[in-house]
């Protein structure tokens, strides 16, 4: 026979116990071997019956083993002997009695089990069997089990299986039930104990009911119970679980002027009374009181200060607490909810990599990642619009073997609508049906933003209807999810129509809500509808918020109104509103749109000093203000100070200090700033493009214009006619006339609409460089295309052509001039004439 190897769960109690086999059963086809094993102390063989111990069961055929835990319980030979002569039934240990209870439903003949059970006759049983089921969590079988106990003659009433039945309905929120079992434990002669009130304080702390909580905590100490440590915490967990953090400080006061200190489980539910309360300040100043005691924090305690600190905004001091517990020496390891924290802390600060690296770490550390850890990464990946990568974390909860919920499919839902692919929002929604997971408000929102950033307003509002036909009302996020999408389609009859929507539906608006309507009327142009708008929203009481007057200011600006947004920026300011970034940098491109630039100078300085640091709009409305006022020095102060200040300027921005740097003839600093833009991969838009190619023109520079037209010949079709005139006109004044030409056929290959003063550069630059000949050649083209060439361009080719000795040329260049004469003479061409002069000019 193989040797048998006591199996991982028994390698610490080797030298303590003793293992014997048992071979059991065989089967007609087979002989199966099992193995079953005991195990006992040496030294106390006739151990107590109520003594738990372990029991194995190994296959070693199907190489499975299983370990329980047996509980013998007062068996036939235990029972009193008034009931010998009863006992007829088969030999039960309690264990094997409880298992088979466990096994039935509620329903069921539970009492024919235990009427089967020897056991039933020895008193002792009773507790016993009431705590297995309760440690179980099987509720209805308790009661059941402890009917059947009331009926039997031998039972009597102990304070302990009350206690056990009690806390038994506290764990399920079964307060009326705890508080009948408490009377009617007086009814049979038990007084209530500490660890009674202690199980029904709990109960109603578990159902938030904390007035009902204290007073029990009043009949307690009327009963001349003297309250524990438990006591006091399970008070203090009702109040500060309910939010009444304050209540619960109250209550910690009493518990140490009465000679109960508190412990870290105190500290720790008081910690946890101001997270629900939303008092996060005051949880990081009780922490940091606790930390002067000789009480040391756990896992807990520091789990709830990085969610205070992510809830304050303090992300880098979140992750110190979180590298502090990974240190080696650190008693408080992370578990899973530090983790899932701070995934949540690098989500809220847009660092998506960093979640994803924390996720593999708790991964690494060889822990288990819950629902809420995943849909923190999902949820991470959503808010960005990353639909793949949420995807792909929606398919790890599913390999898992983890059913995605609720907040699973509408983070997923919600990455797509921010992707801009609404057909798979909707995909999503309707697989979360289909999955038996019912949407919520939430859920029906994101499909609505997801159509309303598509610009999708009519599926929009048929997502709203269908969510109030599956008897989901709406709420105020959706009305203002609809009101941000007609602002987007540009639809100002559907606003009104949403607004009395809301209105029809006891929807009561906020602020949030009027923001995001003046916000669509702006953006439309109905600036008298959104100031109508304002002015309601005043009316009812509500406050405007810095997003109110920053869409009111920077929309007015937009509009040309500087003057009423100044009015509005003064009136935000006599509320003392703090004043945002995008409101200083609307209100400095206000002043400097009407010349008052020393006002823009002095709104700049407030902004630094106000502590926002002006970003890249300001800084280009500054310089842009500059180039009006010719001051290029004081333009380029304020690009290196945008530069200093590591903001990295744009393609207007940079396009704005070249036109400054030309007027004031640092043409070099144009090559310069040209190159510095290559290196930083800051795209050239034709603006840029316009000016280095007149710098290049004011210091010859052809082969750094050589350059720029290799760079952009593949991007002509979409320039504008005005830089490549410009460009043209360079190559025909450097003398690369082939260049030039080459230009210019592209021009005409792409389709572009070529106008009078592009064939004029370009016919100016021929004749300059003696080739006539191809100048009457694009006279031609022009001709062909529709545009009538004007008579000094005909006399300008004519002198070359007599001097060439070349008569017919010449002859025919004459009869054009002539038939251009007789047109001006006869009044026909007075407006074409003029037209063809004016082009000339430019």
């Amino acid at each position: 026979m193989a040797a048998i190897v006591a199996p991982p769960e028994f390698s610490s109690l080797r030298d303590d116990f003793q293992c014997f086999t048992l071979l059991t059963t065989e089967t007609k086809s087979k002989r199966i071997r099992k193995t079953r094993i005991f195990c006992s102390k040496t030294e106390n063989k006739d151990a107590s019956v109520w003594r738990k111990r372990k029991v194995g069961t190994v296959d070693y055929d199907k190489g499975r083993n299983r370990v329980s835990v047996e509980l013998t319980g007062i068996c036939k030979d235990g029972v009193p002997k008034k009931y010998q002569l009863r006992v007829n039934q088969r030999d039960l240990k309690l264990s094997e009695v409880v298992g088979k209870i466990l096994k039935l439903n509620h329903w069921d003949d539970i009492e024919g089990v235990l009427n089967h059970w020897p056991g039933r006759f020895a008193r002792k049983n009773f507790p016993v069997l009431i705590r297995e089921l309760t440690e179980a969590g099987a509720l209805e079988h308790s009661v059941q089990v402890f009917r059947w106990m009331k009926n039997q003659r031998n039972y009597r009433a102990r304070k302990d299986i009350y206690n056990m039945l009690i806390r038994l309905h506290a764990r399920h929120n079964r307060t009326d039930q705890a508080r009948g079992l408490f009377f009617q434990m007086q009814e049979w002669g038990c007084k209530p104990d500490v660890e009674t009130y202690n199980a029904l304080i709990n109960a109603y702390g578990r159902a938030g009911q904390w007035r009902w909580a204290m007073n029990i905590m009043d009949d307690m100490l009327r009963a001349a119970v003297p309250p524990s440590r438990s006591t006091y915490n399970n008070l203090i967990n009702a109040c500060g679980s309910s939010g009444y953090w304050k209540e619960a400080l109250e209550v910690c006061k009493k518990m140490t002027a009465n000679g109960v200190g508190p412990d870290l489980v105190t500290h720790n539910i008081i910690l946890s009374a101001f997270k629900t309360g939303g008092q996060y300040s005051k949880a990081l100043s009780y922490y940091e009181l606790m930390r002067g005691t000789q009480i040391r924090p756990d896992t807990i305690t520091l789990n709830i200060v990085i969610y205070c600190l992510v809830k304050l905004g303090q992300y880098v001091e979140a992750v110190e607490v979180f590298n502090s517990m990974k240190e080696t020496r650190s008693q408080c390891q992370p578990d899973v909810v530090t983790f899932t924290s701070v995934i949540h802390a690098y989500s809220v600060c847009g660092q998506i990599e960093n979640c994803k690296a924390v996720f593999d770490m708790m991964i690494a550390e060889g822990l288990k990642p819950n629902i809420v850890t995943y849909n923190a990464l999902l949820g991470a990946y959503a808010s960005h619009g990353m639909h793949q990568e949420a995807m792909g974390i929606f398919n790890l909860i599913k390999q898992a073997r983890i059913r995605p919920d609720l907040v699973s499919y509408t983070s997923l839902l919600s990455a797509y609508g921010r992707s801009g692919q609404p057909a798979k929002a909707r995909e999503i929604f309707d697989m979360m049906r289909q999955n038996s997971c019912k949407p919520n408000v939430i859920s029906y929102n994101a499909l609505i933003d997801a159509y309303g950033s598509a610009g999708f307003l009519d599926e929009a509002v048929e997502v709203f209807r269908a969510m109030e036909k599956h008897g989901i009302q709406p709420n105020v996020v959706s009305i203002c999810t609809l009101l941000a999408a007609c602002g987007r389609c540009n639809q100002m009859v559907k606003i009104s129509v949403i607004l009395s929507a809301a209105e029809s539906r006891g929807i009561k608006l906020n602020t949030v809500a009027y923001n995001s309507a003046i916000g669509s009327y702006m953006s439309i142009g109905e600036y008298d509808k959104a100031l109508n708008l304002y002015k309601t929203m005043k009316e009812k009481g509500l406050k405007p918020d810095c997003v109110t007057f920053n869409i009111l200011v920077s929309g007015l600006c937009k509009m040309g109104k500087y003057m009423e947004s100044l009015k509005y920026f003064y009136e935000m300011k006599d509320l003392q509103i703090p004043l945002s970034k995008e409101v200083y940098s609307s209100v400095i491109c206000a002043h400097n749109k009407q010349g008052q630039i020393e006002a823009a100078e002095s709104m700049l300085t407030m902004m630094k000093l106000d502590g926002c640091c002006p970003d890249v709009l300001t800084y280009t409305s500054m310089i842009q203000a500059y180039n009006m006022t010719e001051n290029w020095n004081k333009a380029y102060r304020i690009f290196e100070e945008m530069k200093i200040n590591d903001i990295e300027p744009d393609s207007i921005a940079c396009s704005s200090i070249m036109r400054a740097l030309n007027q004031g003839s640092q043409h070099a600093k144009v090559l310069s700033l040209a190159d510095w833009m290559k290196d930083k991969s800051i795209p050239l838009n034709e603006a840029a493009l316009f000016e280095i190619i007149s710098a290049c023109s004011m210091l010859r520079d052809w082969e750094t214009a050589v350059r720029l037209i290799e760079k952009i010949e593949s991007s002509i079709p979409v320039v504008s006619v005005g830089v490549v005139n410009q460009l043209l006109h360079f190559l025909g004044r450097s003398g690369r006339i082939e260049s030039m030409l080459k230009i210019f056929f592209k021009l005409v290959e792409s389709g572009v609409e070529i106008n009078t003063v592009t064939y004029s550069i370009l016919l100016k630059n021929l004749l300059a460089s003696g080739k006539w000949r191809k100048y009457f050649e694009v006279l031609h083209w022009m001709e062909d295309s529709g545009i009538e060439p004007s008579l000094q361009m005909y006399r300008d080719v004519y002198s070359f052509a007599h001097r060439a000795d070349h008569t017919d040329y010449a002859a025919l260049v004459q009869e054009r001039i002539d038939s251009l004469k007789n047109k001006i003479a006869g009044g026909a061409g007075g407006v074409v004439y003029n037209h063809q002069v004016e082009a000339e000019t430019l």
